[in-house]
């Protein structure tokens, strides 16, 4: 892509009114557009980064079995009545300018809809387990929307669901979706930690999330400093320095960011809709079920709030917009134009800077906020010594490498 023909800028100023360094670095590097408190339009640079984080959740939920399907954002009472979450406080209810009272609310969340769906395909033991997901936008009613895409109003989410005829099976399903949980975090350039917690309005008991620790998070969390195990404070009685109940190690306190959870339902939402199949022997069971989200604006602002430094943001190359940032000098125009096109039919994921009214220093500062892995450069400097100036943006240290060496070389 060419910088010239993107339509977003930079800016050198901080959003008004925002204290956290994702919303401060996002908005300024053109990566999202802030539309009101809490929603946000993603811009080409954002949406690349979504893509790709959005693949990599493919991959994993993929790798253990689940299907993608999209259910539809707008629920109709009736699902949540079924579940008794109708009157839940969360959501935006939804009326045509005919009707006298709301009948719909903007989807929060589909374990209610998915169940009712799922009722018409199981009546065996046999028709189970499976786990549709799907990638979806989400809408909650969040007084609190602040921290950029920490907390938001509107926001994509993944969110999982699995259905199975025992305990047993459920458990290690389970523990299957939490390995592919700290795969996918790792992936996106994160150390996950698995930490109990409770319910809220999924369910009265407890459940797992998987925090990240930063100062901005919202969660304190306790932390064994030996097998990590880890209790969030809304059901602790942990408190800092208190000895593990796991292996008697040191407990820390830590501020952290949620990136995802799982809970294990059992039979509470099979129950509301009468979902039952019948077991080897002849007999009626309700199916057990449970869910699983990741929150992937959320998943994106936490990967700036942990990867960035004075410049601007340092994207793990595995979610980058693109691996490589080409800048070209005055007087290399056309060198870079060849040094592009060889880039872009070797198919690496290339921004181009190819404007002429920006100084070096503008387009140096660019990239640095922008975050890609490698910067190129081609000057007239470079060109006299037949190079390209490499830089990665973890690294101070620039290097030269021939123009006519492998393009891998390069990255």
């Amino acid at each position: 892509m060419r910088l010239s023909k993107l339509f977003t800028k930079t800016t050198r100023e901080n959003p008004k009114d925002e204290t956290s360094v994702n919303a401060r670095l996002l908005e300024r590097a053109g990566f999202v557009y802030k539309n009101s408190a809490g929603v946000y339009t993603y811009l080409p640079l954002g949406w690349r980064v979504i893509q790709k984080i959005n693949n990599i959740i493919r991959e994993e939920m993929d790798r253990v079995g689940g299907s993608e399907l999209l259910m539809p954002a707008l629920v109709e009472k009736k699902y949540w009545d079924a579940t008794g979450r109708w009157d839940v406080e969360v959501g935006f209810e939804v009326k045509g300018k005919e009707e006298e009272k709301s009948n719909f609310v903007l989807g929060w969340s589909h374990e209610d809809m998915l169940t009712a769906i799922v009722s018409r395909y199981v009546s065996s033991y046999k028709d189970l387990p499976f786990a549709p997901y799907q990638i979806q936008t989400k809408f909650r009613n969040e007084p609190r929307a602040k921290s950029g895409l920490l907390r938001g109003r509107e926001f994509m989410m993944k969110d999982m669901y699995s259905f199975h005829s025992s305990e047993e099976d459920f458990w290690k399903f389970y523990e299957e979706v939490r390995g592919a949980y700290h795969k996918i975090f790792h992936r996106c350039g994160l150390k996950s930690i698995y930490t109990l917690a409770g319910g809220g309005v999924f369910t009265a008991n407890t459940t797992n999330e998987f925090q990240v620790v930063s100062e901005v998070g919202e969660d304190t969390i306790y932390v064994c400093r030996e097998c990590e195990y880890a209790e969030n404070l809304e059901i602790s009685k942990l408190k800092d320095g208190d000895n593990c109940p796991k292996c008697k190690g040191k407990v820390q306190e830590f501020k952290s960011i949620e990136v995802g959870n799982i809970f294990p339902y059992g039979d509470k939402y099979s129950k509301a809709v009468n979902l039952k199949y019948v077991d080897q022997d002849g007999a009626s069971k309700h199916v057990i079920t449970g869910a699983y989200g990741i929150g992937i604006g959320r998943l994106m602002g936490t990967v700036v709030e942990v990867h960035n430094d004075d410049n601007g943001i340092v994207w793990p190359e595995s979610i980058a917009p693109f691996h490589v940032h080409l800048v070209s000098m005055v007087g290399s125009e056309s060198a870079a134009e060849k040094l592009y096109e060889k880039l872009y039919h070797e198919r690496v994921d290339v921004l181009y800077d190819d404007r002429t009214d920006k100084t070096a220093g503008e387009k140096f500062a660019d990239a640095d906020l922008i975050g890609c892995p490698v910067r190129l450069v081609v000057s007239e400097k470079t060109l006299q010594k037949k190079s390209v100036e490499v830089k990665r943006r973890t690294e101070k240290e620039v290097k030269m490498v021939g123009l006519d060496e492998p393009i891998a070389n390069l990255l």
